[in-house]
């Protein structure tokens, strides 16, 4: 079946707003600028602020959803239905464990490449797949637990190709082993909030657009009062900023006064946020939840492909052989293997068929007349 022009588009937009959020997270870490009080220009290295950041484009998916009521209203669209009841404390222990996941992974984007920090999210997998079997008592088929140990050696083969793209200075390879550590705690935390969503939140029919307005109004209330005691708690060479705390909020706002081109950063950062969780939601329900894996999986190839490019990063072919066996790790927990094998076993079966024809009626002279 062809894909209509909007299903196109949705497909798309989630493709260059899931590579954008990245990208731009990225390209902002890598900007320059004085700070406060005339110090010295640095890195802009303020992955809680950036964390807010991506909050708040979470919040306005909350914008979305209402709008979304505003125009059903009136009509038969039970998908925004208003009359559903819910709890919104619901939402806050999934939205804690979003806010610990996504700023460990700010934290982790600056010590590591962007292609690497996309590849090694792939490990949401493995813990997504055993905390399921642990807290939902399900079972996975043999297909899903070879998906897993495929994205464990996808995972061991990315890191090793981070480790010989690093092996300039012990300070670099410090700081990768940290950063890929970080984005494997990450990963666990929100492999926990996934599960907590599916068990609490979804369980309760809550509108996608919703479900995730909410959690980002929690996270960017929390996360926002949060900055005032990190601008207090020293971080000594944990931290990127002159004053070697947690995070410096005030430095970041200097820094987005004297260099715009961080402003521009982050506002990217946000909008492709919104826009990319809009569109993953639409993906899923006009499409499916494997396309919108499959368009997730080729965020890698987008990002990695613009980092060369820009020359944020040095190419290394093992970084090649940790791509591919992650996305066949990704294929075989997601049931991607069973359509290709339907597929090869309707194409073997006329051929079959049309071979038996043949040496059933295909000559039908007997054995003596041959000569």
């Amino acid at each position: 079946m062809a894909w209509t022009k909007y299903q196109l588009f949705l497909a798309g937009l989630m493709l260059v707003t899931g590579s954008i959020n990245t990208l731009s997270a990225k390209w902002a870490d890598n900007l320059k600028a004085e700070g406060c009080g005339g110090s010295e220009e640095h890195s802009f290295q303020h992955p809680f602020l950036q964390a807010v950041g991506m909050f708040l484009g979470e919040l306005s998916c909350l914008f979305a959803f209402f709008l979304l009521r505003c125009r059903a209203s009136g009509q038969s669209d039970t998908s925004v239905d208003p009359q559903r009841p819910f709890n919104p404390l619901l939402f806050l222990p999934p939205a804690l464990c979003d806010m610990t996941g996504t700023s460990l992974m700010y934290v982790a984007l600056t010590m590591t490449s962007a292609s690497s920090f996309q590849m090694l999210r792939g490990a949401v997998i493995i813990f997504t797949g055993l905390f399921s079997v642990a807290f939902l008592g399900r079972r996975l088929v043999l297909s899903q637990w070879l998906g897993i140990l495929a994205t464990i050696a996808g995972l061991v083969v990315v890191g090793l190709a981070d480790l010989r793209s690093k092996n300039d200075s012990q300070h670099k390879l410090s700081e990768v082993i940290t950063g890929d550590l970080l984005i494997i705690m990450a990963q666990i935390v929100i492999a926990v909030q996934m599960v907590l969503e599916e068990k609490f939140v979804y369980a309760h029919s809550v509108h996608p657009l919703r479900a995730v307005g909410t959690e980002g109004l929690f996270g960017f209330v929390i996360l926002s009062l949060l900055l005032v005691p990190m601008y207090f708690i020293p971080a000594g060479s944990f931290s990127g900023n002159p004053r070697g705390v947690l995070e410096d909020a005030l430095d970041a706002f200097c820094q987005l006064g004297r260099q715009p081109l961080i402003i521009l950063a982050l506002l990217g950062n946000i909008s492709s946020i919104a826009f990319f969780n809009f569109a993953g939601i639409s993906v899923t329900k006009e499409l499916s939840a494997t396309t919108r894996m499959v368009l997730d999986s080729l965020r890698v190839v987008v990002i990695w492909a613009l980092s060369l490019t820009l020359r944020w990063e040095v190419f290394h072919p093992l970084q090649i052989l940790g791509f591919v066996i992650l996305l066949l790790g990704t294929a075989l927990y997601n049931g991607l293997h069973r359509p290709l094998l339907a597929c090869l076993s309707r194409a073997r079966r006329p051929a079959q068929e049309g071979e038996q024809e043949r040496l059933l009626g295909g000559s039908r002279t007997s054995i003596n007349e041959t000569s």
